[in-house]
């Protein structure tokens, strides 16, 4: 048996990321940028005004916090326009937010500190600086400024970034194409009654979400029967028409020797025995360069390997900097038991951050690994190292699911 990061290790070091493609940028939503974006413009691109209210020239209401003072109101500029009045002396310009500040002034006076007082003529009651209510041109990027390295995930904000320089194509990795299917003649999953010995097949539709929710394009094989040409026939076609295949099923000890027949027999494959628990039988090859990840039948287990060698690997593959799910560190309300064993076990628990600021957790009702009902309520998984558990009040490494 191996220890959890040397699994982990071995996985991940045949799983590099994809070649990057260019995209449109309003494609690229979900992506992870694969080169530096550069700014080519200024941002904004000319000085303009962050409130509504009037363009002045400073000094002439330095005083007019002590008395109101009136100015001519030479003109109006909006968002979209411009004006090519240059202010003088006692003059005021009417101005939109966002709109460029005309020639000739230096501050603005927010609206709600003016008071008309004839058809053209402005009451000021408010002093200002030099500066105040001007956003600068470049106030926010500039020409040859790196706005987003690579590796950035780009979320709505980013999208909008590159919007805003014009960044109209950029290079990202892609989304990874994953195959899925479960195995196993006792398999049903066309909602009939179950015969003697059958059970529903809740694995592959699990994984499928999971796979989603990693940021996979998913495409669902369905269930293969234990049939050695057929499975051989499935897992040829998926390894070359997809980026990664997974399976659920026939890689404990005790399976039927079809799957590690087939699989054996086509890929260069490792069956590994990992000192954790839940989750300790796990498969992974490459089948004609294409990885595939075995994981155990039982639901528990096929979710807590998912998430231990799969999503990292497939987060690198899709060139994420951040493989792992987010970890904080988790005070325990309810005693986390275990007894030693030689394994690092992997608790499903139900973590919430309380008015205290910290993460607390408590194990979900059972921790089988054929009991999915249960585990459906956990919302991250302790990570308890070899021993006698944690007791309540203690301190417990957490890695949250809901990220």
């Amino acid at each position: 048996m191996i220890p959890l990061p040397e699994a982990q290790s071995f996985v991940l070091e045949r799983c590099p990321a994809r070649s990057p493609i260019d995209l449109p940028f309003e494609e690229t939503a979900g992506l992870v940028l694969a080169a530096d974006v550069v700014a080519s413009e200024l941002v904004p691109p000319f000085d303009n005004t962050a409130v509504d209210g009037y363009a002045v020239i400073a000094a002439d209401v330095a005083a007019a916090n002590d008395e109101p003072v009136d100015l001519q109101v030479v003109g109006e500029v909006a968002a979209g326009t411009a004006t090519d009045r240059v202010l003088a002396r006692g003059e005021a310009i009417r101005i939109m937010t966002g709109a460029p500040i005309p020639a000739g002034a230096d501050a603005v006076v927010m609206v709600e500190d003016s008071e008309m007082v004839g058809d053209d003529v402005v009451r000021l009651s408010s002093s200002v600086k030099p500066g105040d209510a001007v956003r600068p041109a470049g106030d926010d990027v500039r020409p040859g400024e790196v706005v987003l390295p690579a590796g950035t995930f780009i979320t709505p904000p980013v999208l909008g970034v590159l919007a805003m320089v014009n960044a109209l194509t950029v290079s990202v990795y892609p989304k990874v194409r994953a195959a899925v299917l479960s195995t196993g003649d006792e398999l049903v999953d066309d909602g009939r009654p179950l015969a003697p010995g059958e059970i529903r097949e809740s694995n592959r539709r699990m994984l499928a979400v999971a796979l989603r929710d990693a940021g996979c394009e998913v495409i669902d094989l369905g269930t293969v029967r234990d049939d050695e040409v057929e499975l051989e026939r499935v897992l040829r076609s998926a390894a070359a028409d997809y980026d990664v295949v997974v399976s659920s099923g026939g890689v404990s000890m005790g399976d039927s020797d079809v799957v590690k027949a087939v699989v054996g027999r086509i890929a260069d494959m490792s069956w590994l025995l990992v000192v954790i628990k839940a989750a300790k039988p796990f498969s992974f090859g490459l089948l004609d360069g294409t990885p595939v990840f075995g994981l155990p039948g039982n639901p528990v287990s096929s979710f807590v390997s998912f998430e231990m060698f799969t999503r990292p690997a497939l987060k690198q593959m899709m060139g994420s900097p951040r493989l792992a799910r987010p970890s904080v560190v988790g005070i325990v309300d309810v005693a986390l038991e275990r007894r030693p064993d030689g394994k690092t076990h992997l608790l499903r628990v139900q973590a919430e951050f309380a008015d205290d600021g910290r993460c607390h957790v408590v194990p979900v009702r059972a921790q089988g690994s054929h009991q999915l009902a249960a585990t459906s309520s956990a919302t991250a998984i302790a990570v308890v190292p070899d021993g006698d558990g944690v007791p309540v009040g203690g301190e417990v490494a957490v890695l949250l699911l809901l990220s």
